[in-house]
């Protein structure tokens, strides 16, 4: 346990940090499961929500810095690609 005044804040803020961190990145994965399981399902309509859902989660997790831009990119280019598959 730190004894210095700043020290103790750090820990304070890093947990938080922590706790948004860990909340942005676990529901970015579980909207890109739950794209995946609609493409499985083979329903256009519901797939092509759930993809705009999982772009937006992406993205909230580049712009916090959870991910790199690459593997955004990377990611958004993938899922897209499995929609325009299902046509």
């Amino acid at each position: 346990m730190p004894n210095i005044k700043s020290a103790k804040k750090r820990v304070r803020s890093n947990a938080k940090k922590e706790k948004i961190n860990t909340y942005v990145g676990s529901s970015m994965k579980t909207a890109i499961k739950k794209f995946e399981k609609d493409v499985k399902a083979g329903d256009v309509k519901v797939a092509s929500e759930s993809l705009n859902v999982a772009i937006q989660k992406i993205d909230k997790a580049k712009k916090s810095g959870l991910i790199h831009q690459n593997k955004a990119s990377r990611l958004k280019s993938r899922l897209t690609k499995e929609k325009n598959a299902m046509k």
